[in-house]
């Protein structure tokens, strides 16, 4: 048996790697993909005062600490059985899209789009941003910047840090807006409509418009047939902040609705000795293993699953995107991987236009910003919609709100099966008996992982087995002494 080893690989936040085994045949047997790190976060949360974890989980990821911060606040409001008030919730949400205005802009630019604007099988060191920008131009390099660092400091300036953010209280934020504030915020906003609406022909002119891409997208080896998690507002269009959470089955029928107490009913979590991330799948469908289908219980949680599991989007120029894409790819739900990329753009472009619509909104430099506290429940969950899939905090505290207990299913930890399976039908696919397998034809299996935009320091959270430690004693001058393995 052959063994093929993508270590590590590329364009993805946190470490993994990819072991692919072919038969005798030269034909792919199986593949792993595996995430040899561990982050702990449920653990070393216990202990502390549950007002605190809000700040503490940012830590988890320099990526995205405003999901965790937001899931977090909506739990520990929970634990205190309280409702922050109308200006303290549009002041989070605020921030909130900001925040995917930032990382959507980040994984569509630096991470997916060197595959489609540079090549798939482009040489690596031309295969970045760089290469991008050498593609596009300078100016068009020089506004992806902007945007970024303008959505940062949205962030900075309602959340007292763009990554380090500590606006959340128990029942609200610590401070509003005022009306100079939300004056530059208003413009910035408006900029960011703009931007989406350029990212968005631009994909549409590099890869709707090139025959080859267009191909991969709807023939390549990256389909999977996999039920679709999003969550939804009242009308059952896509929300970031609030909600129900919505699965429909492979066909588009709706399995369930949840509220945010009630997940433990609806997801299970299923644990491999070969990972440090669980596999979260339906709980009333049952783990069935790595297999799709509408009989399966794995699902997926991604932007391109929130627009299946969803009716539409909640804002215009989002929603004539969100129809011409179920129109062009021939209906919904899509099950193709790499339209992902396509979904993402259109949350940018509702990000963007949500954005604008809160700044505007009278409430957002109002005064009221915290609830009155009266008592502790002991016991809160808060969900939201990260940029990587459902965000689900859960906390358990004793009577004086000391944490007992955290459990965090975080959006790349959905999707941990479905990015499995994703990888090897892609390797399946391209690796052909008596084929050469090239570094391109490795890179377009990653392509299959990195549509899912991953963070894998947030998702580790199962230990298996004992980590694998490896202790070399030296001498002064260097000289090896002793190598002592555990594996």
């Amino acid at each position: 048996m052959t063994r093929i080893t993508i270590d590590p690989v590329t364009r993805l936040e946190g470490h993994g790697k990819i072991e692919i085994f072919l038969n005798e045949e030269g034909e792919v047997e199986n593949v792993y993909f595996q995430v040899p790190e561990l982050r702990g976060f449920e653990k070393f949360c216990e202990g502390r005062p549950v007002e605190e974890l809000p700040s503490i989980v940012t830590k988890i990821c320099g990526v995205c600490p405003g999901c965790h911060h937001m899931a977090s606040g909506k739990a520990v409001d929970a634990v205190f059985g309280v409702t922050p008030p109308p200006t303290a919730r549009k002041i989070r949400e605020l921030f909130y899209m900001a925040h995917f205005v930032h990382s959507h802009i980040a994984h569509f630019y630096a991470l997916a789009a060197p595959d489609f604007i540079v090549g798939p099988m482009a040489e690596p060191s031309k295969r970045n941003i760089l290469g991008v920008i050498e593609k596009v131009g300078l100016d068009i390099g020089k506004e992806v910047i902007k945007q970024r660092r303008i959505a940062q400091e949205i962030q900075a300036m309602i959340g007292g840090h763009q990554t380090h953010v500590i606006m959340n209280t128990p029942g609200g934020v610590r401070k509003g807006i005022t009306p100079e504030q939300r004056d530059d915020i208003v413009k910035k906003a408006e900029g960011f409509i703009g931007f989406g609406k350029f990212s968005m022909q631009l994909f549409k002119e590099a890869v709707l418009g090139n025959p080859e891409y267009l191909d991969i997208i709807l023939n390549g080896p990256y389909n999977l047939t996999l039920h679709s998690m999003g969550l939804v507002d009242e009308n059952n269009h896509v929300n970031f902040y609030d909600g129900k959470v919505r699965v429909v089955d492979t066909t588009g029928k709706e399995l369930c609705k949840y509220e945010a107490p009630d997940y433990s009913n609806y997801i299970e979590e299923h644990v491999e000795p070969w990972s440090y991330l669980k596999f979260p799948y339906l709980k009333k469908i049952g783990w069935k293993g790595f297999v799709d289908g509408n009989d399966s219980g794995v699902y997926q949680a991604t932007p391109l699953s929130r627009l299946n599991a969803a009716d539409g989007m909640a804002t215009p120029i989002a929603q004539q995107e969100y129809t011409e894409m179920y129109r062009i790819l021939k209906g919904k739900p899509v099950h193709s991987t790499l339209a992902m990329h396509w979904a993402r753009l259109i949350e940018l472009i509702y990000a963007a236009e949500h954005c604008y619509e809160l700044a505007i909104d009278p409430d957002i430099t109002g005064s009221e910003l915290r609830a009155t506290l009266s008592h502790i429940i002991g016991e809160g969950v808060g969900i939201v919609e990260a940029q990587r899939g459902t965000l689900t905090h859960h906390y358990q505290t004793d009577e004086k709100g000391m944490v007992k207990k955290v459990n965090l299913i975080v959006g790349t930890t959905n999707n941990h099966a479905a990015i499995c399976m994703s990888i090897k039908k892609a390797a399946q696919g391209l690796i052909k008996k008596n084929t050469p397998v090239t570094q391109g034809t490795l890179n377009m299996i990653e392509m299959a992982f990195r549509a899912y935009d991953p963070c894998f320091s947030c998702a580790t959270h199962s230990l298996p087995g004992q980590m694998k430690m490896i202790l070399n004693v030296h001498d002064e001058k260097g000289q090896l002494l002793q190598s002592v393995r555990r594996d």
